[in-house]
C-alpha cells in the first residue's frame, strides 16, 4: 500500500499514528491511545519517516521527538483533532484508561502549590508521575517527550514548546525574629546592606543566585560574600533561617505561613521587590489527552489564587 493518498498527500492514518506516539511518548502507549497494534504503529511510522525523515529517536524506554517531529505536530494537531471531532471518533475519551500525566517542575513549587491543587483529581482517575529538577533540564526533557507538562521558572525559548505565564513569585529578605532583632532595619532601609555586615547568609547554591539578584535589584550593588550554609532545597533554606542560621531571600509563597505566624520576619518591604514569573509549559498538540488537559486547566485555575 502506498504511503501517500492518490492525490499525493500524506496518509491521514499515518499522521494520526504519528500524533498519538508524539503525545504518548512511546510506541506502545501511542498504540494503546488509538486502539491499534504496536506492529501497525511501527510500520506506519516507518512509512512516514521514509517520506519525511527521522521523526523519533528510539530510547531504551519510549521515544524522543526530533525537531522535525515537533514542527509536524504543531502543524497537524489542530486540524486532525477537528477532523476527529467532526467524524465522531474520539481517540481518547474518559472511558479509555489514560496513562499517568508526567508533570515536572521545581521541588518547592510542586510540593507547596501544584500537588495540593491537583490532589482532588486523583479521585477522578487522574494518575500523576511527578519529577523535580532544574527548569533547564526539565524543559529539555519536555522537548524530548519525557514529560507532558513542566512548571518552569524560566521562559523557554524556541517554538517546539508552548508556554503560558502561570504565576509571579515575589522574593523577600527574611530572618528569624532573634536574628532580625540584631539588625538595624532602619539603617538597612536608609543606607543599604552595610547593616547586614557579619550576618551569616543561607543560600540555595554556592554562587548565591537568589541573594545576588535581590542585592542587585533592591540595593543596586553586587553582593560579595560567601554563604555560611548552602543547601539545594529552598524548603531546607527556609528551615535553616527559621532556626536562626542566618538570613536569606526566599519566595514569599514558600514562607507565607512563617511570616504570618511570626516565625520569620521580613527585613525589608521594598516598593519594587524582585519578581520571577513561572510558566506552565507543554508540547504542541496534546489536546486529545484529557487528563493532561485537566491537569493543565487545574494548575491554571489554582494559580489565580496563589
Amino acid at each position: 500500500m502506498s504511503d501517500r493518498d492518490s492525490d499525493g498527500s500524506l496518509d491521514l492514518n499515518q499522521l494520526r499514528t504519528f500524533l498519538a506516539v508524539y503525545r504518548a511518548g512511546s510506541i506502545t502507549a501511542g498504540a494503546r491511545l488509538i486502539g491499534v497494534s504496536q506492529p501497525t504503529v511501527t510500520a506506519q511510522l516507518q512509512a512516514l519517516e521514509k517520506r519525511l525523515g527521522r521523526l523519533f529517536e528510539r530510547l531504551p524506554r519510549g521515544v524522543a521527538p526530533t525537531a522535525a517531529a515537533a514542527e509536524l505536530a504543531a502543524r497537524i494537531a489542530e486540524p486532525l483533532d477537528a477532523l476527529t471531532a467532526v467524524a465522531g471518533r474520539s481517540v481518547a475519551t474518559e472511558s479509555v484508561p489514560q496513562p499517568p500525566v508526567r508533570l515536572a517542575g521545581p521541588a518547592e513549587m510542586l510540593a507547596v502549590q501544584a500537588l495540593p491543587a491537583l490532589a482532588p483529581l486523583i479521585e477522578r482517575g487522574v494518575r500523576l508521575t511527578v519529577t523535580a529538577g532544574l527548569s533547564e533540564d526539565l524543559l529539555a526533557g519536555l522537548r524530548a517527550g519525557t514529560y507532558d507538562l513542566v512548571v518552569s521558572t524560566m521562559r523557554p525559548r524556541g517554538r517546539t514548546v508552548l508556554a503560558e505565564p502561570l504565576s509571579d513569585e515575589e522574593f523577600v529578605l527574611v530572618a528569624a525574629p532573634e536574628v532580625a532583632a540584631s539588625i538595624d532595619t532602619a539603617r538597612l532601609q536608609a543606607a543599604g546592606p552595610g547593616a547586614l555586615a557579619g550576618v551569616p547568609l543561607v543560600s540555595y547554591a554556592g554562587d548565591l543566585p537568589i541573594l545576588r539578584r535581590y542585592w542587585r535589584h533592591v540595593f543596586g550593588i553586587r553582593l560579595i560574600g560567601e554563604a555560611s550554609v548552602v543547601v539545594a532545597d529552598l524548603r531546607a533554606v527556609a528551615a535553616a533561617v527559621t532556626a536562626g542560621a542566618g538570613i536569606s531571600v526566599l519566595p514569599r509563597y514558600l514562607v507565607a505561613a512563617q511570616l504570618d505566624s511570626g516565625k520569620l520576619a521580613a527585613l525589608l518591604e521594598p516598593p519594587d521587590p524582585p519578581i520571577n514569573t513561572g510558566f506552565l509549559v507543554r508540547r504542541p498538540g496534546t489536546r486529545t489527552r484529557p487528563h493532561v488537559d485537566l491537569v493543565f486547566a487545574t494548575l491554571r485555575a489554582a494559580a489565580r489564587i496563589w
